[in-house]
Parts: structure tokens; sequence; C-alpha cells
């Protein structure tokens, strides 16, 4: 089973709400058994008594309700209608409810099983509501009805939500993620009790983007991706099936799309790619043949362990760019790297225009430290100022987040030239900096400001300029979607995050 928590705030609120919705048009209490006799032929349906099928649905309810995906919700909402089998009279005839067993029993379709969904139990409860041999007595009735009842509205849930946010929350698996994803929420937990016809409601959730519909159709035929088994790339389809699942991105005009695996930068305008380009993005972990996607090899699951380098997942918004930057080293780097570098070479900060600080004051004469001590990169501070070989380049793009990186320009050309481009500490160069800032500012006399100051070969200025207009980036992780021409690419994981997902993913199917 599915067994996510969510929040259940304002429950009475939306219990009344969804009561109001469906009250209408409902069968009344009093026509269960008349309705069901209609429906089944069955006598004994003739004999069932509201009172008594409340109480026989209040004890089901209490006996199974650790085994919800939502209890409290679900508890709520039955307790507030007077424990009214909602779902079977509102779908009569019941033979209705049959769409949302076909639907459970294909999960498979979408990487998923049906057993997450207990479609078993689901169809058996339907078959016997039809089996006079299997209801002989009223209280055989009551209990099948009841336990119907909260099958469907459980399996119901849980395949809504797996369909619409994915099964696993990527904020809880990853230790580098810091997109704002939303999750299921309780109005849309309990909307699925005001649905008046099943098929178009479950056709509706169905994801409909190019990519999921084309990874879907591969994961159906058993498509085998070249250099990997049937298999592997069935793994492969399933957890980027799943990514595309959660709701992690606005529905922007405009945006800047990175996609890690792929070293590629996209400017999205209106759903199409009007500039691309390579990018390098952050150093991964290295990733043993033996990981193909088979299980993630630690003993706590609650987060993977990135390597530091790894560029992170995260949704922002581009607010500015900074023309002839000034680098301010990372005490990470200062201490791996700098410190070392210097301490080898006497002129290594000045040939790099790096200036040295202790305490916010700038230390003339730094070929007297001693660059050997442990703590030299935390005592001491480092900037590169701007110029032709400073490491950002001639310029960078700025986005509020949790990891301090950004978009940037790089001296170091030859590197786009390399098919793994994963060598970064963490931020992203891009390979063609004056056309993205083109793209985000359009022409006019801010984009002819920074291409003149970027074209400036003496001493120059940090400069700061805003956009006109915030752009929203996104820096994802896939390794396998469909193209502009509907055609599966694959990518290496460069990270190991199809490991951890799929662990997951494994994890909560076979729960």
């Amino acid at each position: 089973m599915v067994n996510i928590n969510y929040r259940c705030g304002a429950v009475l609120l939306l219990m009344f709400f969804v009561a109001a919705t469906f009250q209408s048009c409902k069968k009344s209490k009093s026509e269960i058994g008349k309705e069901l006799f209609k429906e089944t032929k069955n006598r004994v349906f003739k004999k069932v008594e509201n009172e008594a099928f409340a109480g026989v649905f209040k004890q089901v309810l209490a006996d199974k309700k650790l085994g919800l995906n939502n209890p409290k919700l679900i508890s709520a909402f039955y307790e507030d209608n007077g424990y009214d089998p909602v779902l079977l009279m509102r779908h009569l005839p019941v033979k209705g409810l049959s769409v949302l067993g076909d639907h459970l029993n294909k999960a498979g379709a979408h990487g998923l099983l049906p057993e997450m969904f207990d479609a078993a139990r689901f169809g058996e409860l339907l078959g016997k509501l039809y089996d006079k041999k299997a209801i002989k007595t009223v209280e055989e009735a009551y209990r099948v009805i009841a336990e119907l009842e909260l099958a469907a509205a459980n399996s119901l849930i849980g395949y809504t939500n797996a369909l619409q946010y994915g099964i696993v929350s990527p904020r809880k698996i990853y230790a580098h993620y810091y997109t704002k994803t939303k999750r299921p929420d309780s109005a849309g937990i309990m909307s699925v009790f005001a649905v008046n016809d099943l098929k178009v409601y479950l056709d509706s959730i169905q994801p409909k983007s190019k990519s999921y519909l084309t990874l879907q159709k591969a994961l159906a035929e058993g498509m085998t991706a070249p250099g990997m088994t049937k298999e592997e790339t069935a793994r492969i389809l399933e957890v980027n099936l799943e990514r595309l699942r959660w709701k992690n991105r606005n529905d922007d005009r405009k945006l800047v799309l990175v996609n890690i695996p792929d070293y590629r930068l996209d400017v999205i305008e209106n759903g199409k790619s009007v500039l691309n380009m390579k990018v390098c993005v952050g150093e991964g972990r290295e990733i043993k043949a033996t990981d193909r996607l088979r299980e993630y090899d630690e003993n706590d699951l609650k987060k993977d362990r990135p390597f530091n380098r790894e560029t992170p997942q995260l949704g922002s918004m581009i607010n500015s760019v900074q023309v002839n930057p000034v680098w301010n080293i990372p005490e990470s780097i200062a201490t791996k790297e700098i410190t070392k570098y210097a301490a080898a070479d006497p002129y290594y900060l000045a040939n790099n225009n790096i200036n040295v600080y202790r305490e916010g004051k700038l230390i003339e004469d730094p070929e007297t430290i001693d660059w050997t001590a442990a703590d030299a990169g935390k005592v001491y501070t480092f900037k590169q100022q701007p110029g032709n070989d400073n490491s950002l380049g001639k310029i960078k793009f700025l986005f509020p987040n949790e990891s301090s990186v950004y978009l940037h320009d790089t001296p170091a050309k030859e590197a786009f030239k390399l098919p793994v481009r994963a060598i970064s500490h963490g931020c992203v160069r891009v390979e063609k900096p004056l056309e993205l800032a083109r793209a985000l500012f359009g022409e006019g006399d801010k984009f002819e400001l920074i291409k003149k100051e970027m074209a400036e070969t003496t001493a120059q200025t940090a400069r700061d300029i805003a956009l006109p207009e915030k752009v929203a980036v996104y820096l994802t992780y896939f390794t396998c979607w469909a193209d502009e021409n509907g055609t599966l690419q694959f990518r290496k994981d460069v990270y190991g995050l199809d490991v951890v997902l799929y662990s997951y993913l494994e994890r909560i199917k076979s729960s």
C-alpha cells in the first residue's frame, strides 16, 4: 500500500464542502437496499436497514483504519456523512466502479503495481456484491457493502495521488533537492468524493506530457535501450515516469531549463526551446557498474549521500547578472585547492588576481603567510578580481537559492568539447553566456551595456544589472525523456540519483 501522510487542516470545513457538493445528487440512504437489490437481484439486500448498516460500517472503519492512506480524512468524512456508502450510491449501477478496477489493474502502464492500490481486494469485493452464493445473509451484505465502500475510497485516493503527484516526495529522499514541489492536500484528497463520472475523472488525471506518454509507450512495448538490458531500460523508464509526475514546475511562459545529466541548457518560451547550449555541471560521486539501478546500498535511506560538488536540483528566479564578476571563493575550495596552490607557488595568488583578506581587511603581502597551516583556508578569505582569467568568466547569472550556486561564463572553453562535463564545483558553466544574456534581457540599453562591458580587455569593475523581468530557472535531473521529435533520449545517471529513487520506489511497492 502507498502510505503517505498528508496534512489534515480544516477537515470539518472540507467535510461540509464535499458533503454539500454531492448531497443534491446522491441516492438517499433509505434507498441503499432497494438500489442494490435492483442492481444485483439478490433479495438479501431488501433487508438492509440504515442504522444497522451504519453501525457495521463504523466498526469496519475502526478495524481497518491503520491500513488506510489517509485515515483521519477518510474517517472524518464518513463520520460527518453518517457512515453512508457514498461512492457505491453515487456510482450506481455499482458496476460503474469497475472502471476504477480497470485502472488499478493497469497501474503497470505507469511503472507502478496494482498491489499498491489493493486492486485484487477491490475486485474481489466488487465481485462478491454480485455473487448470491457469497452473500446469503444481511450480516454478510452489511460487511461487503462496508468493505467495498472503504476499499473504493482508499484505492481511488491512493491512485489519484500517485498519478497527480507521484508516490515519492523528492524532498524527503534527496539531500540536494530545493525545488518547491506540490504534494497532495486535504482539499484535493477529499474532492474524489464529489466525482460524478469515474471514467472521465480517471482519464483526466492521466499525465499527458509528450515525454510521459512516450515513456509509457516504451515501457508497454518492452523497449531495450542501447547498452542496456530490457530490465534495466524498464527501471530507467520507471524512475523518470515518477519524476514526471512530480508537480515541481510552474507554468512559466519563459524559463531557463538545465538538465544535469544531459549537460544542456534550454531557454523555453511558450513550450518551445528558443536557445540551447552545452553546460558544465558539478562533479559527481564515483558510480560503480554494480550500482546500475539495482539497489541503493545505504543502511539509512532517509536521504541520499551526495558528493559535495554535485549541482543541486532547484527552482528559482533569475533576477540579475553581474558583469565582470568577483569570485568569492568558498571556504571548501580555499582549503582544498587555493591554499595548496599558494603553498606550492608563491606567485600563484598574484598571477591569478586573487586578493586575500583576514577579518575583512585586505592582506597587502600574502607571500608572507604560511599557506601550509591546516586552518589557512578558514582564517583567510579569498576573492578573485574581475579579469579575463576570472573563473566565472565575464558574467554570472544570479538567482536566490540555498546552495549559493549560479550560472556563469568560464575562460576554460575547451571543457565544452568534453562528452562528460560533470567537472565544476557545483555551479553551472554556460557555453554561450552572451546569447543567454540576450535571451533574458532582450535587445535594448541593458543588453548593449552587458555586451560592451563583457568585451572590455583592460581592468574591469564588477557591475550588477537587474533583469527587466525575472525569469524562472530550473536545474533538473532527467536520464530519459522525449525530445522535440518524440525520440527517447537516454543519459548516464551521473550522480546516481536514479539508483536512490529506484530503491525508494521498490521499497514502497513491496510494502
